[in-house]
């Protein structure tokens, strides 16, 4: 693995590290809370998983974080799963999120840009008086505490307005974004039962308008818990029978009342797919999500209210959700709705160069997109005001690092970042301080004891391993929604190595610090950035009479691509032509996601399955990424493993 002796692609100079916030909360916490002085990074990070306490209450106090009520202690109990954090605090993160309205009201707060791509501003005043509107009226709704609020909604002001309302009212948010299909949507709210719905009659994307109202309607129908629905009329239509008007709930100018609730109160319901059953439906807490974005964001992407903050995404992925955090760092947020590549490949640095964004992040896929349709952001845009290109949604290929390295400028930050949905938050990515290697995250992030472990339980440097967290995060999930024992949630990721946080990527540590991410050691899929389980695709893909049974993979490629067949077992008599292979890609589009209709369509002569009946997708992954059948499987533990082969011959073929 990379030597420590290896030149770097970038090195922050000495101003740059002098003015960094995490330069200025080192030497401020060496002072206060006994952090080391000198050692730069590396040795705040040692001290910060090795002294927790101490660097957690260091976090709060640099940030100002207003407790209602105080805490206890920092740390109530470090077990894992079950960690307690701040023990008798109770705070608000709504109330975080709007500070910036008391110093600074005519400042702006949110840019909106759809795709015609001219921003448009929401000052920090504005949005502060439609939180309270919205949040009086979800009061007076009958909104409580605990209660869930649901959205279908694209990446709007709308969104932000509605769940910093939901926060405000200690309720809990949850969203998806309207390109997710009816099935897809119900797999995930009625688990939680929402009391409220916010959705759009429609969205835009690709130039082209896309009605919504009829799958909106199938969700009223579905969704029995139900007291109110609001219409956000984005293509201009009139609110449908029962539902309300957003422009009447948000039309007061009313202060915004904040509940105060336990550190541990849930703030929000995040979905990440497992292989089986229906979406993890996991909970996060308000001050969990409070203090690990405040850390992520204010010291490792260095955000403050000089800033601007852009990141691709939808409010179906994580990334949106920590997008909108950047308002705990009083910067400007940028909410960008629409097709990441309209109407032209490089339509992201457009709208980068158009908000003066500070920091631009988007996919790996993204960057080598740009790259192949050569793309010349640094050359046609002016991206002067870009600090530091992030990117997350699979790892960055080498050749990644070097086009935005020669392509925008060569005195650039590159952050290349890997965290998950389970934790809404990075793992390894982003210093400001440190240089930046090719292929490589720069660090694991401070108070994160990121570790590479073999199947024994050993840590291991320069080798690949299993990524496991050995010590605590506050953003680790307090529970998953319908999981009543725990069980759920400590076989996702405590099963393997019982007490440590196993996530299910392969990683390296290297020999200087960096981090380099393989890919999934697990089978969910993780396309554009959005994860989903197997099981959704199987459940819609098996109610076509042709197909007897399925197999779906993800495969992170070496170049920086994603590719994703379906293979299929068909019922006798019929045939996989192009009607049918028609028929299969229209009913994952409609039911589930367009990200994830299958690259290839595959014939295979029977789906291999454990002797239980699971189907085996990680074996398979590991042939199709050229592993040896004597090393990607257990002959033992497989059904039939001549069926194996097909796979095995397959990979070969691709490589040739």
């Amino acid at each position: 693995m990379t030597s420590a002796h290896t030149e770097p692609l970038w090195q922050p100079d000495e101003p740059r590290i002098d003015a960094a916030a995490v330069t200025r909360f080192q030497a401020w916490a060496a002072e206060r809370h006994g952090a080391p002085a000198a050692g730069g990074y590396p040795a705040l990070h040692r001290w910060s998983v090795e002294d927790l306490e101490s660097f957690w209450q260091a976090v709060v106090e640099w940030f100002d974080v207003r407790f209602s009520t105080p805490y206890e202690r920092v740390l109530g109990d470090r077990s894992m799963p079950g960690a307690q954090w701040f023990p008798g605090a109770t705070l608000n993160y709504a109330e975080h999120a709007l500070r910036a309205a008391a110093e600074r009201p005519h400042d702006t707060a949110l840019l909106h840009v759809d795709e015609t791509h001219e921003p448009r501003p929401i000052t920090w005043a504005e949005l502060r008086r439609q939180v309270g509107s919205l949040s009086a009226e979800l009061r007076a709704l009958g909104v409580r505490p605990g209660d869930r609020v649901s959205g279908y909604l694209p990446n709007i002001p709308e969104a932000v307005v509605a769940l910093l309302a939901t926060a405000a009212v200690g309720a809990v948010w949850t969203s998806c974004a309207p390109d997710f299909g009816a099935r897809s949507v119900l797999d995930r709210f009625q688990q939680v039962e929402p009391v409220v719905l916010f959705t759009v009659d429609g969205y835009r994307y690709g130039g082209k308008e896309h009605d919504r109202r009829e799958t909106v309607a199938e969700l009223r129908a579905e969704l029995p818990t139900l007291r109110a629905v609001v219409h956000i009329p984005l293509l201009g239509t009139e609110p449908p029978e029962g539902a309300l008007a957003w422009s009447a709930l948000t039309a007061a100018d009313t202060e915004p009342l904040f509940e105060e609730v336990d550190f541990s109160h849930p703030l929000w319901v995040l979905y990440s797919s497992g292989t089986t059953g229906l979406p993890k439906a996991i909970v996060q807490s308000q001050g969990g999500i409070l203090v690990e974005h405040l850390k992520q964001l204010g010291l490792h992407c260095d955000l403050g209210p000089q800033d601007v903050f852009f990141w691709y995404t939808s409010t179906g992925w994580m990334m949106w959700n920590f997008l909108v955090s950047g308002l705990l760092t009083g910067t400007t947020v940028v909410l960008y709705d629409g097709s990441p590549g309209y109407p032209d490949t490089a339509a992201q640095w457009r709208i980068a160069e158009r908000t003066r964004a500070t920091l631009y992040g988007t996919s790996a896929a993204y960057v080598m997109a740009c790259a192949k349709a050569d793309v010349h952001p640094g050359r046609d845009f002016d991206l002067s005001a870009i600090n530091c290109v992030a990117t997350t949604g699979s790892p960055l290929p080498p050749d990644g690092f070097r086009w935005l390295h020669d392509e925008v400028r060569e005195d650039l930050w590159i952050a290349s970042v890997s965290g998950g949905t389970d934790v809404c938050s990075c793992f390894a990515g982003a210093v400001p301080t440190l240089p930046v290697h090719i292929g490589e995250l720069q660090a694991a992030g401070l108070g994160t004891d990121l570790q590479s472990w073999d199947p024994s339980g050993k840590p291991l440097i320069g080798e690949v391993g299993e990524l496991v967290v050995t010590n605590p995060m506050p953003s680790m999930p307090i529970r998953f929604w319908n999981d009543p024992d725990g069980s759920r949630y400590h076989d996702s990721y405590f099963e393997m190595f019982p007490g440590v946080w196993r996530h299910g990527d392969w990683i390296t540590i290297t020999d200087h610090g960096s981090v380099v991410i393989h890919g999934r050691s697990d089978s969910t899929l993780n396309r554009q950035g959005v994860r989903m389980g197997s099981a959704d695709i199987y459940e819609a893909v098996e109610r076509l009479p042709e197909i007897r049974e399925s197999l779906v993979i993800g495969l992170e490629e070496p170049d920086g691509g994603y590719w994703m067949p379906l293979f299929v077992h068909l019922t006798d008599g019929a045939t996989l032509d192009e009607a049918l292979i028609t028929r299969i890609k229209r009913t994952i589009r409609a039911e589930l996601s367009p990200r994830h209709v299958p690259d290839d369509i595959i014939e295979v002569p029977g789906i291999p399955h454990t002797l239980t009946g699971k189907r085996i997708e990680v074996p398979v992954k590991r042939l199709l990424q050229g592993t040896p059948m004597a090393k990607a499987v257990n002959p033992g533990s497989v059904d039939n493993l001549s069926l194996l082969d097909f796979y095995e011959h397959l990979a070969r073929s691709r490589t040739r």
